[in-house]
């Protein structure tokens, strides 16, 4: 008897700590079809999951992205070369919107990365979108 009151205790204790969120940091190189200046990428984010999407570029070219999705709480942020999540990005999405154009300052690669606010990543929502990315 102790010992199946030991167990349920255990279990309960168990159940009672909260689940560690672990980030799913997903890394693509974009390419282009050749003859072509752009892609789009369709995927699906969930939760705290990142999408990196990098892409080698020259200084002075135009770059446009634009995000498509219905979900509200999706965005996108644009880093220079040599920078990433974490460095302070060369466009914001959040603050800026779903849509970049603009000649890019330097040559190297590009991250452009896909994420879920933290409310809607907290409750583990699903979404689709698709990037579309090209270079001129």
């Amino acid at each position: 008897m102790k010992r199946k009151l030991f167990t349920a205790a255990i279990g309960i204790a168990l159940l009672s700590i909260p689940s560690i969120a672990k980030d799913v940091v997903h890394n693509k190189q974009v390419h282009f079809d050749k003859g072509t200046t752009g892609t789009t990428m369709k995927s699906k984010i969930k939760g705290y999951e990142t999408y990196n999407y990098k892409l080698g570029a020259k200084s002075g070219q135009y770059m446009r992205v634009s995000l498509e999705t219905k979900h509200t709480a999706i965005y996108f942020n644009i880093f220079e070369p040599g920078k990433g999540p974490g460095d302070q990005a060369m466009f914001i999405g959040l603050i800026k919107g779903n849509m970049y154009t603009g000649n890019l300052p330097k040559d190297g690669v590009y991250t452009i990365q896909v994420y879920m606010m933290r409310s809607a990543a907290r409750r583990n929502e699903v979404a689709n979108y698709q990037l579309h990315v090209g270079i001129d």
